[in-house]
């Protein structure tokens, strides 16, 4: 037989609004008789003792999983410092800004080096080849990291102006 949202919380100690809120939560039914409802909650207690189950807006259960993703995220990044495979954005950053201005300072030495190597290039087409160059300068400066993760993209599902159609080379 059904027992009253007023007498279990009467049997078990708190107010008939406490059991009307676990009934609203699904804890309890109020087609369970008083030994159903007694050890619904007394299940639902020892849940929420353990950390299992919350009553409010925290998620206990959610939490710790967040938490200890992020501890799990934390020690791989360690780990990878430690072994090399990570270094710090500014680091690289230095590294990159440094490799760009040698690269820079190559490129403007090659309209000179071709000049040297053949005289009979007139300055029109000493020209041309600074316009080269100058277009692949822009085009390097204008990178981005969703330029190089679009690169990466390529690479991995083999990009189609970089397929080799069997029998013909590159």
């Amino acid at each position: 037989m059904p027992m009253t949202q007023a007498a279990f919380g009467a049997l078990v100690g708190v107010s008939q609004q406490a059991v009307g809120n676990l009934a609203g939560r699904g804890v309890l039914d109020s087609s369970m008789s008083g030994q159903q409802m007694l050890h619904a909650y007394c299940s639902h207690l020892r849940e929420t003792a353990a950390g299992r189950s919350s009553g409010g807006d925290l998620d206990l259960v959610a939490e710790r999983a967040m938490l200890a993703k992020v501890q799990r995220e934390r020690i791989e990044m360690q780990n990878g410092v430690t072994r090399g495979e990570l270094a710090p954005v500014v680091l690289i950053e230095e590294v990159l800004s440094k490799a760009g201005a040698r690269i820079g300072g190559l490129f403007d030495a090659i309209p000179g080096a071709v000049k040297r190597r053949v005289p009979s290039l007139s300055s029109d087409e000493i020209g041309n080849i600074e316009k080269e160059i100058a277009k692949v300068r822009n085009i390097v400066a204008n990178i981005s990291l969703a330029d190089l993760r679009d690169d990466d993209e390529e690479e991995d599902g083999v990009a189609p102006e970089h397929q080799v159609i069997e029998g013909q080379g590159e």
